[in-house]
C-alpha cells in the first residue's frame, strides 16, 4: 500500500457499525486509525456521513452478453463500481482472469468464485464450463483453487424437453461436488430461479444461493435452520418479463413460471428476511446490467421490507463480515465512502457519494 498520501482527518458522522457512530477519524498511511498522528503536516480534511465501502456481492468483472470482455473493458467495469462506492466485489463467476486488478491501487477490491460452473447446454453461451454430473467434482475442485474462497454454480435454467425450469445436477452429485469444495476451503454459492433446486442444494449443503426466487415456506425454514445466506439481485430480476416474452411463445409454461416469479419477488425475499435468512446487496451486473448498481439494490431491498439500516448493513457492515473483509478498524485499509446526508434517513442518498478513499486515497471528490 502506498505510503505517501495525505494524511486524511474524517469528521462527522462515522458509522462505524450499525450501533457504533463516531465523530472523527483519521487516514495515515493509507490505514485507518482512531487516533490523532503526532505529525499533523499535509493533512486533508473529509466531512460528512461515512460508510465502509460499499459491497457488490454478485457481479461479473469481464462478462458481458456475449461473454468475456477484453482487459480495457473489464477496467471499466471495475471503475463503475468505484465510483458508485462499491470498493469490495464478489464477482459470481467470470470466464476471463482478472487477478491482474489486484496490482491495481486504484480499482475495487474483488473475491472470485472463478468460472461458473454449468450443465452441457443449460446455460448462456460463453459464459460457463459445460459440464456432466460425473466431472462436477473435478471441476468444483478445479475453480476453488483458481478462485478466492467461493464456487459458483449454475442450479437451475430452462429445459427445453420439460418447457420450464429444471434442476441441473442430481442431489448426489451436488453433495459430492459441496463436499469436495470445502474440503478446498471453499464455500459455494448457485444460481437458482426455481423452486425445486433450492431444495437439492440445501440438502447437499451450500453456503449461498444467488436470485433464490423460487423460495417457498419449505425451503426458507431450510435456508434459515442451516443459515443459508441468499443474494436476490433485484434489479436484476426486473428482466424477469422480458425473459418470459422471449420464451413464453415456445415455452408458455416457463412464460408463466418467470411472471409469477417477478410477481412474488418482494413477497419472497420479506419471507426469508422474516424467517431469519441472511440476506446480502448484489446486482448481477455484467451479463444483462451495467455496473454500479449497489446503491439500487439497497433500494430494492428496503422495498422489500428490511428497515433501512437493514439494507444499509447487506452492502457494508455485515456484508463484509459474512465475507471476511474488514471495514472501518484500526489499522485496516482505509475504504470508505462519504455522503452529505445521512443514508440512515434516506437510502436513496447511496446513489451520490461525496468522497471515495480507497486504498487510502481519495479517488473521487
Amino acid at each position: 500500500m502506498a505510503t505517501d498520501a495525505p494524511v486524511l482527518h474524517v469528521t462527522g458522522r462515522i458509522l462505524v457499525g450499525p450501533d457504533e457512530v463516531r465523530d472523527q477519524m483519521w487516514v495515515v498511511d493509507g490505514r485507518i486509525s482512531w487516533s490523532a498522528p503526532q505529525a499533523t503536516e499535509n493533512v486533508e480534511t473529509v466531512q460528512g456521513f461515512v460508510l465502509p465501502g460499499l459491497v457488490d456481492a454478485h457481479c461479473h468483472v469481464g462478462l458481458e452478453a456475449h461473454g468475456g470482455v477484453d482487459k480495457e473493458t473489464t477496467e471499466q467495469h471495475a471503475l463503475s463500481e468505484r465510483h458508485a462506492g462499491a470498493l469490495l466485489l464478489r464477482d459470481a463467476g467470470s470466464p476471463v482472469d482478472t487477478h491482474w486488478i489486484d496490482d491495481r491501487e486504484d480499482l475495487p477490491r474483488i473475491i472470485r468464485a472463478g468460472r461458473h460452473i454449468a450443465r452441457t447446454k443449460r446455460y448462456i453461451r460463453n459464459f460457463a464450463h459445460e459440464i456432466e454430473p460425473e466431472d462436477l467434482v473435478a471441476y468444483v475442485r478445479q475453480e476453488a483453487r483458481r478462485g478466492d474462497g467461493w464456487v459458483k454454480l449454475v442450479g437451475d435454467w430452462i429445459d427445453r424437453d420439460r418447457g420450464d425450469l429444471s434442476p441441473c445436477w442430481p442431489r448426489e452429485a451436488l453433495r459430492a461436488a459441496i463436499d469436495a469444495a470445502h474440503e478446498e476451503g471453499a464455500r459455494v454459492t448457485a444460481h437458482c430461479f426455481g423452486e425445486e433446486s433450492l431444495l437439492d442444494f440445501a440438502a447437499a449443503g451450500t453456503d449461498c444461493i444467488e436470485h433464490a426466487t423460487g423460495l417457498q415456506p419449505d425451503s426458507i425454514d431450510l435456508f434459515a435452520q442451516q443459515g443459508i445466506s441468499i443474494v436476490p439481485t433485484l434489479v436484476n430480476i426486473e428482466n424477469f418479463p422480458k425473459f418470459a416474452e422471449a420464451g413464453e411463445a415456445k415455452f408458455p409454461s416457463y412464460g408463466a413460471h418467470m411472471r409469477d416469479l417477478y410477481a412474488r419477488r418482494f413477497d419472497t425475499v420479506a419471507a426469508a428476511h422474516e424467517a431469519g435468512v441472511p440476506i446480502w446487496v448484489g446486482t448481477d451486473a455484467g451479463g444483462q446490467l451495467p455496473h454500479g448498481l449497489a446503491a439500487a439494490e439497497v433500494a430494492e431491498l428496503t422495498r422489500a421490507g428490511m428497515t433501512n439500516l437493514e439494507a444499509i448493513s447487506a452492502a457494508t457492515w455485515g456484508a463484509r463480515e459474512w465475507l471476511g473483509r474488514p471495514g472501518l478498524d484500526e489499522g485496516e485499509s482505509a475504504d470508505f465512502v462519504v455522503y452529505q446526508a445521512d443514508p440512515r434517513d434516506d437510502v436513496g442518498v447511496l446513489a451520490d457519494p461525496r468522497h471515495i478513499v480507497l486504498r487510502g486515497r481519495q479517488v473521487r471528490s
